[in-house]
This record gives structure tokens, C-alpha cells and sequence, in this order.
């Protein structure tokens, strides 16, 4: 299950990209939006009604691929509204949880507050961040991610921003990054 961020649906292109990725891998994704998102309102809905549409996109799945691996994750807001879920209930099925992107804090304003439901998360945790990502301090998440020890893993990927774009000038390129991004999700969730 594939959560969208705050500011872009399920369509956006890297939501996509990355979709399509996957499935190249062989790994199947079930993309879903927030009613804010289908009502086109631009504002989050409340944390509440966030947390019920990821229970409720776990349950079709679920129901859907019931002899599947199911991992629930999204990209920034998705990301940490799934985390938020399964800290306060366990989503049924869902053996593990990843992060494209998990917004730490607000940008120029480091904190780790947003974190804090994460010591309730006891299924594995996997984190794809941009190296250079200005909503996730890394000197502020690598003690998070010590903290929650065997079940967290962190991947960076280098010179990219939230977005998971990077500079011409770093010698990358974005297709290098998402295949980054996508191979060190397939390994992780081959893993568990």
C-alpha cells in the first residue's frame, strides 16, 4: 500500500515512477489517495480521518492479496500518517513499513517530535531519505533510527533532496536515484 505525500495524488510522477518500478521487480502496489486529495481541497485531512483510509486501503489489499507479503508505506505525509497508524493499532497484515521520504520535521524548523509514535512501530521499518532532504536533518534522524535498532533501516540516497531529485551538477541523475530507491526496497522486503 502506496500513500501519496502531502501536496501531489497517487498520480503525481514519481507516485508512478515508482509504482512502475516495482512492478518491474516483480513487487505489486496499490496506490490510494486521502479524501482531501479526491476532494481537491489542498489541506490534509485531520490525522484521524488519514489514519482510517490507511486502515482501509490495508483491508482491501488484505483482501485482495491475501497470500502476499503486505508492507504499507508512502511517500512524506503518506509515509508518516501509515507510521501513525500502525503505532497506535497494528494494520492487519502488514509486516513491514516504508518511507519514501519521511518528513521529521517542518523545513527550517528541526525537531523530533514527528517521530516520537515511531518507539510504538515493533514491525520492521525501512527509510529511503534524500541525502540532502530539508524536512529529515540527518544528524537528527540517525539517532532516531539507532534508537529504534534492529527494526529500523536506513538508506540515503546521495545528493538528493525530499523530492528525490539531485543536481546535474552531482553527477547523478533522478532515474539513478528511484533505481536506488527501488532496488533497496525490493532487497529489504525480499529480506523480511
Amino acid at each position: 500500500m502506496f500513500a501519496h505525500g502531502a501536496g501531489a495524488g497517487m498520480t503525481h510522477a514519481f507516485m508512478s515512477a515508482f509504482a512502475t518500478g516495482l512492478a518491474e521487480r516483480g513487487i505489486a502496489s496499490l496506490r490510494y489517495q486521502f479524501p482531501y486529495m479526491e476532494r481537491h481541497t489542498g489541506r490534509p485531512d485531520a490525522p484521524a480521518l488519514c489514519h482510517a483510509t490507511v486502515r482501509a486501503a490495508v483491508e482491501a489489499a488484505a483482501h485482495r492479496a491475501p497470500k502476499l507479503k503486505l508492507f504499507a508505506g508512502g511517500k512524506s505525509f503518506g509515509g508518516r500518517m501509515t507510521s501513525q497508524a500502525q503505532g497506535a493499532h497494528p494494520l492487519r497484515s502488514v509486516r513491514g513499513l516504508a518511507f519514501l521520504g519521511f518528513p521529521l520535521h517542518g523545513a527550517g524548523k528541526p525537531s523530533t517530535s514527528r517521530a516520537a509514535h515511531l518507539a510504538r512501530v515493533d514491525i520492521p521499518m525501512l527509510f529511503l531519505q534524500g541525502e540532502k532532504d530539508k524536512l529529515a536533518e540527518a544528524a537528527l534522524l540517525r539517532p532516531i533510527i539507532a534508537e529504534l535498532g534492529a527494526r529500523a533501516t536506513l538508506v540515503w540516497a546521495p545528493e538528493a533532496d525530499h523530492s528525490f531529485h539531485v543536481l546535474k551538477r552531482s553527477g547523478r541523475t533522478d532515474e539513478e536515484v528511484l533505481a536506488l530507491l527501488l532496488d533497496a526496497f525490493a532487497a529489504w522486503a525480499e529480506a523480511i
